[in-house]
């Protein structure tokens, strides 16, 4: 029998017609509930808002319900999380640190899908950069989606003040503590600080220039000992730091330290780029001309970065939506709707930065030529049973200011969580 090619051209078509029109009835067809859980609330919920818009316009029929548990940097949501996953009521999709967070947690528990048929689905394997997908990914597979890329090692501050002042942005630690004193002498606090939490972001920043990117890396690959001379400098230099800092700090939210600065209370404060979206988005300050940023102290030319990213938690109620919102969150569309708001620059590599600002646009430069290093407060570097470990030790050492005590505690839960073997 002779082949009609035409014909045979025709009904191939045809089918991938029928294939590509029961996806999109399929999309349209989505109902039912989606369960997202995260920390953005606040300050950071017109982000969050954006997402939750583009899903409902394309899934109007999916009543989304946002279970966001406040406190900065997910420290009241992981453990809430850590209840409902133990109690076998996870959320259908959850907010988590990429990297060694989620990886060495609730992957090792095998309570996570593995989304690598996800991203080849959609195209991402190289739409994100190749050491993300690494970060995020084990050789059983790719766990989460991210949504952003944040910097940590970011001083704010605000340039007229500084003008008045008559100081300039420090760039050492050496330079920080000459110019510290003067500055407390005028009733000035010298570096604005909050909740405990914010200590550990702070320390990151110091190891980083203390140590080094090469050392610093060394601390979570166990070939550098948190109890060495290097490692303890660290904490001294911390310490000296800490003497410039407001005595409230505890009681102080990181949005409240960020006004501190905005306020003229404050010079400094060392916080991750999400004050950049907290000073633009809901204070209306034009980054570069209301606001300062450089790098911390001794980490020119180095980017500490972290990544928000979601999750699919194995068994949950409504898979199909949840992957619809996990396709959302990695679209370029997800994520320059994202990102400008958050003060972030998007994990994507082809990002349309004309719809971010300035503070942004240098962000995503520098993230393209510096030296890139993970951030040990936001779930990077470290798991986290040794990330709660460490917090007890942050706040040992806050009482104590004894700097050999929290070099031997760090090393001995480097150890207890299988980041060193002595």
């Amino acid at each position: 029998m002779k082949l009609n090619f035409k014909r045979i051209v025709l009904v191939i078509s045809m089918i991938f017609c029928a294939i590509s029109l029961s996806f999109s009835a399929m999309a349209k067809s989505l109902s039912g509930e989606l369960e997202i859980f995260s920390w953005w609330a606040g300050d950071e919920g017109p982000a969050l808002e954006a997402l939750i818009d583009l899903y409902k316009e394309k899934y109007p029929k999916v009543e989304l319900i946002n279970a966001t548990v406040t406190g900065g940097s997910g420290v009241n949501a992981k453990a809430v999380l850590k209840t409902r996953m133990l109690g076998g009521n996870p959320p259908d999709s959850f907010q988590v640190h990429a990297g060694q967070e989620l990886i060495g947690t609730w992957v090792k528990a095998k309570r996570m899908e593995d989304l690598t048929g996800l991203f080849k689905d959609q195209g991402w394997m190289n739409k994100f950069p190749k050491d993300l997908i690494s970060l995020i990914g084990t050789d059983e597979g790719i766990w989460s989606v991210p949504v952003n890329i944040h910097r940590s090692n970011v001083v704010w501050y605000i340039p007229a003040n500084l003008d008045k002042w008559g100081v300039t942005v420090p760039k050492s630690w050496n330079d920080f503590l000459k110019i510290a004193p003067k500055l407390q002498a005028k009733g000035i606090v010298p570096l604005a600080l909050a909740t405990n939490w914010t200590a550990n972001h702070l320390w990151e920043s110091v190891a980083l220039g203390i140590l080094g990117p090469d050392k610093y890396d060394q601390l979570w690959n166990g070939k550098l000992s948190f109890a060495s001379d290097e490692a303890m400098e660290v904490w001294e230099t911390f310490g000296k730091i800490l003497e410039y800092t407001n005595k409230d700090a505890s009681s102080l939210s990181w949005q409240q330290a960020t006004d501190m600065v905005v306020n003229g209370q404050a010079a400094f404060n060392i916080m991750g780029d999400w004050a950049a979206g907290y000073m633009s988005t809901t204070l209306k300050m034009k980054p570069g001309k209301d606001f300062g940023w450089a790098a911390s102290p001794d980490t020119e030319g180095l980017f500490m970065f972290l990544a928000d990213s979601f999750g699919l938690p194995k068994g949950v109620t409504n898979r199909d939506n949840a992957l619809a919102w996990l396709e959302i969150l990695g679209s370029k569309e997800g994520g320059d709707a994202f990102n400008p708001l958050k003060g972030s620059i998007s994990a994507r590599l082809d990002s349309d930065l004309s719809k971010y600002n300035t503070y942004s646009q240098s962000a995503a430069k520098d993230f393209g030529k510096n030296r890139i290093v993970g951030s040990l407060a936001h779930g990077v570097t470290a798991n986290e049973g040794f990330m709660n470990d460490f917090a007890t030790v942050m706040g040992m050492f806050l009482k104590s200011r004894n700097a050999k005590q929290a070099s031997s505690a760090a090393q001995a839960i480097a150890i207890q969580n299988g980041i060193a073997t002595q």
